[in-house]
This record gives structure tokens, sequence and C-alpha cells, in this order.
């Protein structure tokens, strides 16, 4: 990769950072359209601090400040010894990060998933809204169970926009051994970044009760996830209902 230097101009996107922004954050809005388009993979590592001051024009110092802030966003992971590397969903210590259910004894037993459903169909309009789509607009809508040792515990719909995941099927979700991010990430190019979601308390209808094995009318948790890429672009509205019977929702607040 060369290592000529460019002019810092901050990207055009509505990401970017403005003209006015510390010179760390103006390379770090580059850094990030970098990773936008593609120029460092998911796993790959990134030229050195040295190469990147040489390529910006800038101190090694200010290149470090936004390596450092794009590490402390999940962007970018630090290898003592090798390296910065594009962080990806493949790593174990974030494949389960926005899995958060947790049994009330023990250890968390591994997650059996089974895809009931995969379809592409003309996006509600509520789900358009959502993940920014055009009236009309494609979506693929994917259904799974998730059950710890043999007990389903969540319903998952999924939804996600049609034109980013062409070709997702059951089979290939069925056929996938790893974390559907981590399928997301290498086979469509689309990694998610941070998420955002809404919790409530519903009562179990009918088919919701047959699906997770308990009685209509069960408490049950709502957990919908908005789940967001490069851009803060939405793409993936995940609506998760949770039997909390055995299990409880755990989060860290920092």
């Amino acid at each position: 990769m060369s290592s000529a230097a460019q002019p810092i101009e901050p990207p055009a996107d509505a990401g970017a950072a403005p003209a006015f922004s510390p010179l760390y954050q103006q390379i770090k809005a580059l850094l990030v359209r970098s990773l936008q388009g593609g120029e460092w993979k998911p796993g790959e590592s990134i030229p050195s601090e040295l190469e990147l001051a040489a390529r910006f024009k800038v101190s090694q110092g200010t290149v470090r400040k936004a390596i450092d802030e794009l590490a402390a966003d999940g962007l970018l992971v630090r290898k003592q010894g090798k390296g910065t590397f594009v962080a990806t969903h493949a790593e174990e210590h974030v494949q389960y990060r926005f899995l958060r259910l947790t049994p009330e004894e023990g250890a968390s037993p591994p997650v059996e998933r089974r895809v009931l459903d995969c379809r592409r169909l003309r996006a509600p309009a509520d789900v358009a809204r959502t993940l920014e789509l055009k009236s009309g607009e494609a979506a693929v809508l994917v259904r799974r169970l998730l059950s710890a040792q043999g007990k389903p515990v969540v319903l998952d719909d999924i939804w996600l926009p049609g034109a980013l995941f062409k070709g997702l099927t059951v089979e290939k979700l069925t056929g996938w051994r790893g974390p559907m991010y981590e399928l997301f990430e290498s086979e469509f190019g689309v990694r998610m970044i941070r998420a955002e979601e809404q919790i409530r308390a519903v009562a179990a209808d009918a088919a919701t009760a047959q699906w997770l094995e308990v009685a209509a009318g069960t408490p049950l948790l709502s957990v919908e996830r908005l789940s967001r890429t490069y851009g803060d672009k939405p793409v993936e509205l995940r609506r998760g209902l949770y039997n909390t019977a055995q299990h409880h929702y755990r989060n860290e607040l920092s």
C-alpha cells in the first residue's frame, strides 16, 4: 500500500468531521472512511502509526490518538507486538457481545440456533422507516429460535435491507457455524459497529408461546435492537422475545 501523502480533508459523507475539529478527529474521520471503503478488511492489519503519520503529514502522536479512539469505539484492535488490526466479529471476545442472556446459575451454556425462515418481501412501513428504506423496497426477514440446554429462550425476527443481503438463504444461515454477524461481515461485507436497544415487558401470544414452549400470556422480555454500520447507517432491525424464567438480561454500564 502506498504511503504517499494525502491532503487532510474531512470526508464529504454525513459522518465527516467538521473542518474546525481537532486534527486527530480529522485523522480519525479519514481512517473511518478508509475502513468504510474497504481499504483494510476485517481482521487485516492497518499501516503502522509512522506510515500513517507520513501519509497524512501529521505527527505520530496525532495518529496514535485517532487510533486510540477507534480502538475504544471497537473499530480497531491493538495486539501487543503485532500491530493494529481491523476489528472483526470472528474474534472470540466480540463474537457474542450483543447476546446478553445469562443463566441465573452457573456458566452460560452453548447457544443452539435454529433458523425457522428466511425470505425476501416488501418491507413493512415501520421497518422501512427504521432501516431508512424507500417505500416498497425489499427487505429480508430471518426468523430464528435460540435454545440453551435444549430449552428455547429467544425467538428472533431479524429484518435486513434486501439490497445488502442478496443471496441470504435458510441454507446459508443453517450451514454457517460461527456467529451470524461474522457471516454478515465475511459474506456480505456488512459490519455491525454499534447497536441501540429498547426493552419492555410483554405477554406471550399463542404463536410465540408455542415456539418458546410456555403458556400463552407468560411474561416475556421484548428486546428491539437497531444495529448500525459505518456512517451510522442502520442495517439490521432485530426484534427478540426472551423467556427470562431461568435467565436474565445482563448489561454493563460504564
